[in-house]
């Protein structure tokens, strides 16, 4: 069967919508469309829809800036309603894993196995025990994927794929960049409301994990200790500068709860690093890559590097993305590479992928 073209990538994060389109050309993936728009405060919360309508509205302004036509869209989920479980199974074919792989997730699920929908993936045919192999387990809430299908509907679109956001960041990174298969790296992207942790273990997920940590927690401690209105508590986490009465502050005091923030997620992060190795034989980390709009905070990947003793980098989504300079501005695609992370690991998502 001919592969279709490739889904137009919608990354419904906590504070911002972003679209993707991209042309198959003969190297790889040029970019056709980009935009993103801010949503209003608390239309997500903890991946749950709040405010359904703000959501649709910023979809369709983002499809009349855009000026695109396609109709097909890849979505993601993360969050507490998606479950995602490395298991051992005895070696069986995938037909026979479809068909036996609910009575296995009922195990594995904290919800009503009638409430989810399951989907299953072999990552490995002969695992470390003999006989068994091991497999990707993946559920989702229905009313999640029901809710956010209906946005995506109520705009317009046809959602065709709807993914994870852990395997949307994995996928963006296999697109960008090749490390040799025995290094595990571990990947973050870093939005306003979550951390999505993926670790990659010979080319594989190998552990995942969302943490309910975010851009928004700089904001909020900017706001409370230099007493500061929301839209200058952002300006200043970024490295911009505050209006009117906050002329006054310190970049050494902005500094300085950048650092506290950054030493809270840095703990975090080793705590999920920490749950992997102890449970895995390989347990060398060489990398931390990073992305998402809070990636962008300067201090971040250092005060991360300093107390996890791992090399951290920034992930440039477009570093094999081909990109028309006549159309897109070179400057404005780099300051927005971070936040466009997920949305491009969609991008390259077809209609019927697996």
């Amino acid at each position: 069967m001919a592969r279709g073209k490739p889904a137009i990538g919608l990354d419904i994060g906590s504070s911002m919508v972003k679209i993707i389109q991209f042309k198959e050309t003969k190297k790889g993936y040029r970019l056709v469309n980009f935009g993103m728009v801010t949503l209003p405060p608390e239309t997500i919360v903890d991946g749950a829809l709040m405010n359904s309508t703000a959501v649709v509205e910023v979809i369709k302004e983002l499809l009349a800036s855009t000026r695109i036509k396609a109709k097909d869209v890849a979505i993601s989920l993360s969050g507490h309603s998606v479950i995602i479980k490395k298991i051992s199974l005895p070696v069986m074919s995938q037909e026979e894993l479809e068909e036996s792989i609910h009575w296995e997730a009922e195990q594995y699920i904290p919800f009503d196995i009638n409430d989810v929908n399951v989907d299953v993936t072999i990552i490995n045919h002969q695992s470390a025990v003999q006989g068994q192999m091991d497999v990707l387990l993946v559920a989702a809430k229905k009313e999640m994927i029901h809710d956010y299908t209906a946005v995506v509907n109520e705009a317009g679109l046809q959602p065709v794929v709807v993914d994870v956001d852990v395997f949307a960041l994995q996928n963006m990174f296999e697109l960008n960049y090749q490390i040799p298969p025995q290094d595990t790296v571990v990947l973050c992207n870093i939005g306003a409301g979550s951390v999505n942790i993926n670790i990659l273990a010979n080319g594989v997920s190998a552990f995942t994990r969302d943490v309910s940590l975010g851009g928004n927690q700089f904001t909020e401690e900017i706001q409370k200790q230099l007493n500061v209105a929301f839209e200058e508590a952002e300006a200043l986490k970024i490295g911009g500068h505050a209006s009117g009465d906050a002329d006054s502050v310190v970049p050494q005091e902005v500094e300085r709860i950048i650092q506290g923030v950054s030493a809270n997620m840095a703990t975090e992060l080793q705590r999920s690093i920490d749950f992997y190795t102890a449970t895995s034989a390989d347990s060398r980390i060489s990398r931390v890559y990073l992305c998402g709009g809070t990636a962008k905070v300067q201090s971040l990947s250092r005060v991360l590097e300093a107390k996890l003793g791992i090399p951290v980098e920034l992930l440039n989504p477009f570093r094999n993305i081909e990109i028309d300079k006549n159309q897109f501005d070179p400057d404005y695609i780099q300051d927005v590479a971070p936040i466009a992370g997920i949305s491009v690991g969609l991008g390259v998502r077809r209609a019927g992928d697996k």
